[in-house]
């Protein structure tokens, strides 16, 4: 290994705002360590790397990355330290890969390169004379700060590392991880290697199949048609499924200002462990059906669709892959109606919680099994069907299940809840969700975070929602909960719909919103007047703009959807041009759009491979 100094060590950093941290001068230096491993190769990218590229060249690094505090083994050395962390870069490929621009005029990477040999660059900062708390919350000072940086998809690694040390003495390890190169799963995985080399153990050879190795599975035969299965399952949710979980006249805009809320609660988990038991569900089923029991509550909808994250990590082969799988699971759950049984007899609604749990299993690994996507043609559906629809889907309720890729060695590092329950109001970054509900561990303390958009959960409600988790959990332990008796633990508002509300084409829409996006779509010009009958919404519209057909007027409507949960385009537009006398009328639906959208219905490729 090879280190070398490459800043001077004078630089100051930003301290702590303690006081006495402050009194304490900061000092940084940054060391180059090079790295030289055996493995290296191209190939084509991993469906999950394709998705997560778009969200980096999309989104805010600091929604994109990944800052964690990992433990350190006590009397690690500084330079013990800089040799676990290169070993930690030669042993996984993730690490040491890049994304060359490609081809095409945006430049987007159409492969992965993994580099043998190359150089990454540490920063230490000397921070010694602190306390542990002090120290604590400089290195989460240092992350944040970190997180915000981009990292560069043409340049290995992906991973950035800045150590807190006393000289020799290394203290805290702060780790930013670019997501095309780790997801949370794969961090797991990560620290618990860090441990090890930190230690000075010997790891044996990593098992689990490399990105470019899940990258040709990805492409085979076998995995082609899987992904054709996956997105034709996506079409027939995303072609009938409410476009909004949560539609009520507190919806006025899109999601924004959200709140979070961790919740910890030691009852919670021996009540968890109990309803396993006696159901013999797993914990994440039976906490994704109590809280779907919850959403169907507080939204009103019998029929819900959630977006589930880390869903490939259910596959037994890939929990140990440090690299990305980061695509969504779609869970329809249906607390109404049911499936046909395998015989052709009708199917019951469930009507307590045991009956949604048994649904929910079945249900979650269907949806984990069709999430691997290809991310471009995800997009294009979901445009097609905004635009065949003429309503689009958000993500408006979002679960992740983190229980299994935080390594006991970091969860036991948080002091046990110091009341029953223990809530603590978090920081949140703005999200593209209503509501968003992550679960942390399961074992010792039920930990998880709810993060609500106010205009579905405002601050006082989410408490509520979380009580009424953790409620729906103790009585769940002692036996079946009847879903009729929901209201009475959970103190949360029903919906609220005031206006012309009305269910078309399985969503709730309020007509109202959709004179406002039209109105926003086609000018102050244009008069506007809806009628809806058979479940069909017309807009009549009256204009000096002689150029506007139906085509036109959908195109313009469909690009304004965004944000407006509580509205939908019209299924027709009559349109009299004010000064010809002119009529147009029509769906305005493009006929390409919809012959491809069908042919993706019926085969699930809507273009070749």
């Amino acid at each position: 290994m090879t280190i070398h100094d490459v800043s001077s060590p004078d630089v100051p950093v930003p301290s702590s705002p303690t006081p006495a941290v402050e009194a304490i001068p900061l000092a940084t230096r940054r060391i180059a360590v090079r790295y030289a491993a055996e493995g290296s190769g191209f190939g084509p990218l991993t469906r999950g790397q394709d998705n997560m590229i778009r969200c980096i060249r999309g989104g805010a690094p600091e929604q994109i990355n990944k800052d964690s505090v990992w433990p350190v083994p006590d009397d690690t050395s500084l330079s013990a330290g800089l040799d676990a962390l290169r070993l930690l870069v030669e042993r996984h490929e993730s690490l040491r890969t890049h994304f060359p621009p490609g081809p095409g005029p945006d430049g987007f990477p159409d492969r992965q390169v993994v580099r043998a040999n190359g150089e990454f660059t540490v920063t230490v900062i000397e921070a010694g004379g602190r306390t542990d708390a002090e120290l604590d919350a400089l290195a989460e000072e240092s992350g944040r700060r970190d997180v915000a940086v981009p990292i560069d998809l043409a340049a290995p690694p992906r991973i950035r590392f800045t150590l807190l040390a006393e000289g020799e003495r290394l203290l805290r390890l702060v780790a930013v991880v670019c997501h095309a190169g780790a997801d949370g799963a794969a961090i797991a995985v990560l620290i618990q290697d860090w441990l090890a080399l930190a230690a000075g153990k010997e790891l044996p050879p990593v098992s689990a199949p490399t990105p470019l190795e899940f990258a040709a599975a990805e492409q085979s035969p076998q995995g082609r048609r899987k992904a054709t299965a996956a997105l034709r399952r996506w079409a027939q949710i995303l072609s009938t499924g409410p476009q909004a979980v949560f539609a009520d006249s507190r919806i006025t805009g899109r999601a924004s200002d959200h709140g979070a809320l961790l919740v910890r609660s030691r009852e919670g988990a021996d009540d968890l462990a109990a309803v396993c038991r006696r159901t013999g569900a797993s914990p994440s089923v039976v906490l994704l059906a109590g809280f779907a029991a919850l959403v169907a509550h507080r939204s009103g909808q019998s029929r819900l669709v959630l977006a589930a994250l880390s869903a490939n990590r259910q596959r037994a082969a890939l929990l140990d892959h440090v690299g990305t799988l980061a695509q969504d699971a779609l869970i329809e759950l249906d607390l109404e109606g049911a499936p046909e049984g395998e015989d052709g007899s009708p199917g019951s609604a469930p009507t307590d919680l045991d009956g949604l749990i048994g649904r929910t299993k079945p249900t979650s690994l269907a949806a984990y099994w069709h999430s691997t996507l290809d991310a471009e043609k995800v997009w294009e559906l979901v445009e097609d069907t905004a635009h065949l629809r003429g309503a689009r889907f958000g993500r408006q309720v979002v679960v992740n299940d983190l229980s299994l890729t935080i390594p006991a060695a970091v969860a036991d590092l948080q002091p046990a809840p110091a009341v029953e329950p223990e809530l603590t109001e978090l920081p949140s970054p703005p999200m593209p969700v209503r509501l968003m509900f992550t679960i942390l561990r399961i074992s010792g303390s039920l930990d998880f975070v709810l993060v609500a958009c106010p205009q579905v959960l405002d601050a006082q409600e989410s408490d509520h929602f979380a009580r009424a988790l953790l409620a729906v959990l103790a009585a769940a332990a002692k036996g079946p909960v009847p879903l009729a008796e929901l209201p009475g633990l959970a103190d949360l508002p029903r919906p609220h719909r005031v206006g012309e509300w009305h269910v078309i084409d399985g969503c709730w829409i309020d007509l109202a919103a959709v004179r406002a996006l039209l109105r926003e779509a086609l000018g102050p010009e244009a008069e506007i007047r809806l009628a809806l009958e058979d479940a069909a919404l017309t807009a009549e519209i009256t204009t000096p703009d002689a150029s506007l057909t139906p085509g036109v007027a959908h195109v313009a409507v469909v690009a304004a959807l965004p944000g407006r949960d509580t509205a939908m385009a019209p299924h027709h537009y009559l349109i009299r041009h004010r000064r010809s006398g002119t009529v147009a009328e029509g769906s305005g639906r493009d006929p390409e759009v919809a012959a491809r959208h069908a042919a993706l219905t019926r085969t699930g490729e809507s273009t070749p491979s």
